[in-house]
């Protein structure tokens, strides 16, 4: 697969991808403009003094943590934010409130946000304040018993202090001593002073843990919530750019889903790939004037057509094919438009070619070329003799046979259809009649019906030198055309190719084979037989007339 191939979905469904991009930004655009302003604040509080300690134990880190989440639970009820409510005179507190536990810590945060600044603001701040009324360090009946313990603290911590220095100065001292008396009195008093100041520790931190600077079940706030300056939904541009790129991404992905249950056909690489056979030519969709190599004989899908012949003609060097089917693997995949406008340019060629109707269930080639076909092959067949000489054969031929306005060309309609057409066709009658038809003409071309709709071009298949099979862009199915290659192959018809019919004039596979848009292409059209005209016409015979090579070609 080439990398080209890849982008494929994206180029044919740019529209999607575009409109898709388009319609989530401008819908983002339009919802971020009529939002509000939002505003959000944080209010942040700790359990417990276990950050304040030089060597917190995991006891009390883990029982904070505990009484963090806890709170955390507090705060969410409906009780406590009743209470904020009421204290602020509030009909309605702000429905963006979360509470939360930062990483497992002993931290949380009250995050508020709202349409006005101070009132967000204001609401963290009372919700940090209810939770602190409902732990124990906010009871005032206490307060009397927090006094007389501060006191006390007071004085342990000064009597510390004498400990302390009287322990150092009787160090200091006994640095100082010589006698062993003294040495061992002084050594006594250390001992003494270092007890008494272990046990006024140990009593200190004793009555320090019956206050708020030493329990560990305590809220305070560390961080009150700041008065918002900026709006958190301000960046709407990044939005728009987000929802718009959420968008082409979501296109894309759907134009790569669409492309992927896409069965059908699109590029010319597709059907090599799957019937390893060379694509022909590419001709594009023709809506009007279906015989478009006589009406149009300059253009380029007449040229595509030319291309086509001189695919046919290449195909085997040595042995050219001179009898040719085309067919299908499906009805309307523009088999009998490609038919005719073939046997066309092979007329256009200079070649005597008949083109046979062979479609005997579904005529539609005398319409095509407006015929009547009241006798046509069937007739011919079934009036054919083994037996009958040359001469009698191009009589009954004559007779069957219609001149067309192409020169060089004949048309075969189907004629009355016949109640056994695959007989017909693959009768001994049949392959004798190709044998004398070949003798009157340099090619003959067969309309035949779809392969997988009737068995009657795989009979025909086996009875000519070469078969074409027509694939309809973006409409014959995969399966189709590898079950109709497995099925001419099975009767060794010689498939010498595939045609891709109905491509779009500026899609990938019409320009593989040339340019839709040529200069060397003349718009000339009233010459339908551009093969045999020799005056140069269009810009190229106004380039001629300048240059003065004009009368010299004229004149040839």
């Amino acid at each position: 697969m080439e990398i080209k191939e890849y982008f494929t979905p994206l180029l044919k469904w740019w529209w999607l991808v575009l409109l898709s991009t388009l319609i989530a930004g401008v819908t983002s655009f339009i919802v971020a403009a009529q939002q509000p302003s939002l505003f959000s604040t944080t209010a942040t509080i700790i359990v417990g003094n276990a950050i304040e300690d030089l060597n917190p134990s995991n006891t009390d880190l883990s029982i904070t943590q505990q009484l963090a989440s806890f709170y955390v639970d507090l705060a969410n009820r409906s009780s406590v934010r009743n209470d904020a409510r009421e204290a602020l005179g509030l009909n309605a507190l702000p429905r963006d409130i979360f509470v939360q536990q930062l990483n497992n810590t002993n931290v949380i945060d009250i995050i508020v946000q709202d349409t006005d600044a101070a009132r967000a603001q204001a609401v963290a701040n009372e919700l940090a304040h209810q939770l602190i009324l409902r732990s124990p360090s906010a009871q005032e009946n206490d307060q009397e018993r927090q006094d007389f313990v501060n006191e006390q603290l007071d004085t342990y911590e000064k009597a510390i202090q004498d400990a302390e220095q009287q322990l150092s100065d009787k160090q200091e001292e006994l640095g100082t001593l010589t006698s062993a008396r003294e040495i061992r009195q002084v050594q006594n008093d250390i001992s003494s002073l270092e007890s008494s100041l272990q046990t006024l520790r140990r009593d200190y931190s004793s009555l320090l843990g019956n206050t708020q600077q030493g329990a560990t079940n305590t809220i305070r706030v560390i961080e009150a919530a700041p008065l918002p300056k900026q709006p958190v939904n301000s960046n709407n541009m990044l939005s728009v750019v987000t929802a718009a790129g959420v968008g082409f991404v979501l296109a894309v992905s759907a134009a790569f889903v669409l492309e992927y249950l896409d069965d059908t056909i699109s590029l010319p690489s597709q059907v090599n790939r799957l019937t390893e056979l060379p694509t022909l030519a590419g001709i594009a969709e023709i809506k009007e004037d279906i015989l478009v190599t006589v009406q149009h004989a300059r253009s380029p899908t007449a040229e595509a057509f030319r291309v086509l012949r001189t695919g046919i003609q290449f195909s085997a060097v040595d042995n050219p094919g001179r009898t040719l089917l085309v067919t299908s693997a499906t009805p309307l995949d523009g088999k009998s438009t490609i038919a005719a406008n073939l046997a066309v340019v092979l007329a256009q060629a200079g070649n005597r070619v008949l083109f046979a109707d062979a479609d005997l269930r579904c005529p539609s080639q005398h319409e095509i070329f407006n015929m009547p076909n009241k006798r046509g092959l069937s007739t011919l067949l079934l009036d054919f003799d083994t037996a009958q000489q040359e001469e009698e054969v191009k009589l009954m031929v004559k007779d069957n046979a219609q001149a067309t306005r192409v020169e060089g060309l004949f048309l075969l309609t189907s004629g009355p259809i016949p109640p056994n057409p695959s007989e017909l066709l693959g009768s001994i009658k049949m392959k004798r009649l190709l044998e004398e038809l070949l003798k009157q003409f340099d090619y003959i071309v067969f309309d035949s019906p779809p392969v997988l709709s009737v068995t009657d071009s795989v009979v025909l298949s086996t009875q000519v030198d070469g078969t074409l099979v027509v694939v309809r862009a973006h409409k014959t199915r995969r399966g189709h055309i590898k079950q109709m290659v497995q099925t001419l192959r099975e009767v060794n018809a010689n498939v010498i190719g595939t045609i891709l019919n109905s491509l779009h004039p500026k899609g990938d596979g019409y320009d593989s084979y040339y340019y839709y848009k040529n200069p060397y292409y003349a718009q000339d059209d009233e010459s339908e037989n551009p093969d045999t005209d020799d005056k140069p016409r269009g810009k190229l015979r106004k380039r001629l007339v300048r240059s003065g090579e004009a009368k010299n070609l004229v004149s040839q």
